[in-house]
């Protein structure tokens, strides 16, 4: 009788990325990045100094700015395979971004803003537990969000709720990914730390796998996963 051995197969990856390089225009010196795996439910802290391409390479990694030359893939689909219109519907289903301004939308309350995922993709209003409105609330609480303000015009609230807020909207339906772009910029130490605490909690809960960009060395601190990019030639 054959015996199978148990499987070795590693974990899906998140992000695996090779020989990614970008320029903005033929006269300007071209950004070689790194390459990079991160595992399902890992996280990684990628620092550099400004004008290394932090942001441009969470650019790539969402779709929002185009593969030059490179290899790409996202939670298991090649992103030089995808269409425009693939790609969108994937960033809604399975990305969560946190944006240094945050990006909230002014005329929704915290509430709101943290449901709009649910209304762009039904595959993330389908994985919230037990409705997404009640997911909403939880990650509102659980974001030290309290639900007196819920309700309220989002630019009623500090820097720092709104911060928070952005994070509920990106945790909310369990994405596959959070790309956080430098959001606790705007934030004193103990803030910070305690921010990036209850993000990390929170996505380790849901096996989401989270990407930290930021130019603080401090943070690194809160990753085992840490990455560097060099300064920009």
């Amino acid at each position: 009788m054959t015996h199978t051995s148990p499987s070795t197969t590693p974990p899906p990856s998140a992000i695996q990325c090779r020989g990614l390089t970008f320029h903005w225009n033929p006269q300007a010196p071209a950004i070689h990045y790194p390459d990079i795996t991160l595992p399902q439910g890992h996280h990684l802290f990628l620092r550099g100094p400004s004008g290394s391409g932090k942001s441009t390479l969470l650019g790539l990694i969402c779709g929002l700015s185009p593969l030059q030359q490179g290899q790409l893939t996202l939670l298991g689909q090649d992103a030089r395979q995808l269409s425009r219109g693939r790609f969108d519907r994937l960033r809604a289903d399975q990305l969560g971004v946190i944006f240094q301004q945050f990006n909230l939308v002014p005329y929704l309350s915290p509430l709101a803003n943290t449901l709009l995922p649910c209304r762009l993709s039904a595959r993330r209003r389908l994985r919230t537990a037990p409705s997404a409105r009640k997911e909403a609330e939880a990650l509102l609480e659980a974001l030290t969000i309290p639900p007196r303000h819920w309700h309220h015009p989002i630019n009623e609230l500090s820097v720092g709720q709104q911060q928070r807020v952005a994070a509920a909207r990106a945790l909310i339906g369990s994405p596959g990914l959070i790309l956080a772009d430098e959001p606790t910029s705007a934030l004193d130490t103990d803030n910070r730390d305690r921010f990036i605490q209850i993000l990390l909690n929170q996505a380790n809960a849901r096996q989401t796998s989270v990407l930290f960009v930021s130019h603080d060395e401090a943070l690194a601190q809160h990753f085992p996963n840490q990455l560097t990019l060099g300064a920009p030639q």
